[in-house]
This record gives structure tokens, sequence and C-alpha cells, in this order.
């Protein structure tokens, strides 16, 4: 086994090879350094401290992978692994001085938006050991800046594919920058091709400046044999909009942290979760909106669907900090168990530390109402049937809300497909 000063040798030397500036390079040692002194992210009521979650692999490797015909946009960045291989950004937006290129190019490039915001205000590398894991050990990754006052109308397509016929972690990080009163939406989707066991540290990182809106809608397709820790953070400025549409529908053990930092005044997130796990898979979900600003708000929904052997953990989480005042926050977590074997917990988190606040939590617990499957049947539906139909309306009120229709499509033809497998 490497000693710790043996890993930082082959860090540094792998990262000039690699021709990274030294502002990042000195981040990587310093997140190495400070790795064994930190605690794994908690995640209450769900144990994974037996998950091997930090391979010490860092190189970078061309992937050979054909990748499968997917459909293109006007403003897309598709990766396989840690290959780029398809960058559409339209003339008029790169005129307007919007950038969306891969994360290393980035910091060489234009260090100076590219150390301003990576891993210093979302989140930070001693936040956490997977979070310094996250910085030591990155290998891809998306930039994307969007300058002030400058609106992009159609979404920004950000496809990334873990390569697994490889023997490599996929440590993936796409940062997003809106500037003062900028405006967009991102697309991403996560999926996998191969077979061989990996794991996929990714990580999301919105910093939204004061007035602007920002829309998430991330769908995630890992495959079985990937076992995932995927972090969506945010920091919202003054009167700041950060928007969250997230379906969880990975194969393999999944761990998922999510996190809007309100910090400015007048700030809004609104964190839309769906998952389903079906046979012995183990997930668990974090999702925190913490009100630093004053008059902030945040809403999180949360609803999810357990089938077979498997598990799956929901915490909502709303902190409102001292200062906050005028604040809002709430939050629905709701799951529903379609086998006596299925484990589940809605976990609704209230930390409220001042008085000029609004906030409220619901959470539930339960399997299939046999009134509404009874009913169906009475009409001549096979029970399956049936039970696909009070998932669906289930489901309804988390996809019924998210605003993109292309998005909202996608995701369900993705549960139909989830479904089907895990029947």
């Amino acid at each position: 086994m490497e000693t710790q000063s043996q890993t930082a040798t082959a860090i540094q030397t792998a990262a000039q090879q690699h021709n990274e500036p030294m502002w990042l390079i000195h981040k990587r040692l310093a997140a190495l350094a400070q790795m064994p002194d930190l605690p794994m992210p908690r995640v209450q009521r769900f144990n994974y401290r037996d998950w091997a979650m930090m391979p010490d692999t860092l190189a970078w490797r061309q992937s050979a992978t054909e990748l499968a015909a997917t459909a293109e946009s006007d403003c897309q960045i598709v990766q396989v692994g840690q290959t780029t291989v398809r960058v559409n950004l339209p003339e008029s937006l790169q005129e307007q001085g919007v950038i969306l290129t891969d994360i290393f190019t980035a910091a060489r490039e234009y260090p100076d938006l590219v150390q301003a915001a990576f891993m210093t205000k979302a989140i930070q590398a001693n936040e956490n050991r997977l979070a310094s894991y996250h910085t030591a050990y990155l290998n891809a990754g998306v930039f994307l800046y969007v300058p002030d006052n400058v609106v992009i109308t159609d979404p920004v397509d950000v496809q990334l594919v873990q390569d697994n016929t490889q023997d490599q972690p996929l440590v993936s990080h796409v940062l997003a920058v809106a500037g003062r009163n900028a405006e967009f939406s991102i697309n991403q989707h996560l999926t996998t091709v191969g077979d061989q066991t990996n794991l996929a540290n990714c990580l999301l990182e919105v910093v939204a400046h004061a007035n602007s809106h920002v829309t998430i809608a991330a769908l995630d397709e890992l495959g079985p044999q990937t076992l995932a820790y995927v972090e969506r953070r945010a920091y919202a400025d003054d009167n700041a909009v950060v928007n969250w549409a997230v379906g969880f529908m990975n194969e393999g053990d999944t761990i998922g942290n999510f996190d809007t930092e309100l910090n400015g005044n007048g700030a809004q997130a609104d964190a839309k979760v769906i998952a389903i796990t079906d046979h012995d898979q183990r997930m668990g979900v974090n999702t925190k909106i913490t009100n630093r600003g004053k008059h902030t708000n945040g809403n999180i929904l949360q609803r999810g669907v357990i089938l077979e052997q498997s598990e799956l953990v929901y915490n909502g989480i709303g902190d409102i900090i001292h200062g906050a005042a005028g604040s809002e926050a709430e939050q629905e977590n709701r799951l529903l168990m379609m086998s006596s074997e299925a484990h589940g917990n809605a976990n609704p988190i209230l930390l409220i530390d001042e008085n000029d606040v609004m906030a409220g939590h619901a959470a539930s617990v339960g399997q299939v109402d046999e009134q509404q499957l009874y009913y169906l049947m009475s009409r001549g539906l096979e029970r399956e049937t049936a039970e696909r139909l009070v998932i669906r309306g289930f489901l309804g009120a988390v996809l019924s809300a998210i605003p993109a229709q292309a998005v909202r499509q996608q995701l369900i033809a993705i549960i139909e497909r989830k479904l089907e497998n895990g029947r």
C-alpha cells in the first residue's frame, strides 16, 4: 500500500503530465492531506460505511468506447469517461461570452473564473472526506459560464457517460457559474457503458450570482456495477433562484447529497426528487436547503418507490440559520413500498434558529392502497397493471411540477423502464 507521501507524489506527477495549472495541483494536494481527518458525509438512518467509496487511482485514459447515437442539441457537451466527444456552442452565445468546455481546459484558459468558484462557495474540499477525495482524484468534468445579463433560452445539454469498459473510477465535476441577471437551464444525464465494477463520484456545483435564475434537470441512470456518490450543490446570492428536478434511476447502490445555500437576501430554491429502487439495491438521499439570507424561501418535494428487497432513505433537511428573518422552509417526503420485504425511511428534519420564520413538513411511508388496486382491478385490469397506475399517480405530484416537457417525458420513459425491469 502506498504511503500518503507516495500518493501525493503520484497525484502531482499525473496532474503535471496532464498540464494542469499549479493552483489546481495545490488544491489537490491540500485535499489529499486533510482527507484522513475528515468525517464521511452523514446520511441519517442509512449505513454505508462498508462501501468502497475511495479507490486511489488517478490517471487519464482516452475512451475507446463507441458512443451510441444520441440526440444532438444546439448547446451541448458530451463526455465518455474522461474524453470529451462533442461540444456544441452556438456562435451567438460565444459572442456574448458564454463558455462551455471541459473542466481542465477551463482551469488553464480561464483560471480566474474557475478558481473563484471551484469548491469554494457551494461546497468546500474540507467539508467531508468524499468531497476531499473528489478534489484530489478529479479526472473529468465540465465548465459552464454565463456572463452578466445573458439569457440562454434553450437548455444546455450535459451528457456524462461512465466508461465501465475500463477499470477506472469516474470522478467528475460540473461547475456552472451564472453571472448577475443571467438565466439558463441545464439538462444533465448520467449513464453507463460497460460492465466492470467502478465508483462514480459525481458533483454538480452551481454558483448563482445576484438576480440570476438557474434550473437543473438531472436524470441519473448509472448501471448496476456502479457504486455511486452523487452530490449536487448550489450557492445563491441576493434574489437568485435555483430550481432542481432530479430523477434517481440508478441500478446500483447510491448516495445522493443535495444542498442549496440561500446565502443572499431574497434567494429561492425548489428541489423536486424522484427515486425508484429495486432488487437488493440500497439508496440514501439527503436533500437540504439552508436559509442564510433574510426573506429566503426553500421548498423540498421528494417521492420514492421501493420494489422487491431494496432500501430507500429520504432525509429532507430545512436549515434556517440565525439572522434569516422572514424566511420560509417547507418540505414533503413520501415513500411507497411495493413489497413486504422493502425497507424505507422518510425523515423530515427542521433546524430552526430564528423566530420570525415559517416552516413545515410532511412525511409518510406506506404500502400501496388496496382499495385503489381493487377499484382498478374491478375495471378489468390485471394486478401488475393496476400497481403501475398507482405508482404513476403517486409520482405524478412531482412529475407534473417539472416545467420542461421534454425532461418530464424522458423521466416518465425512464420510470417505465425501471418499473418493467424491477418486477
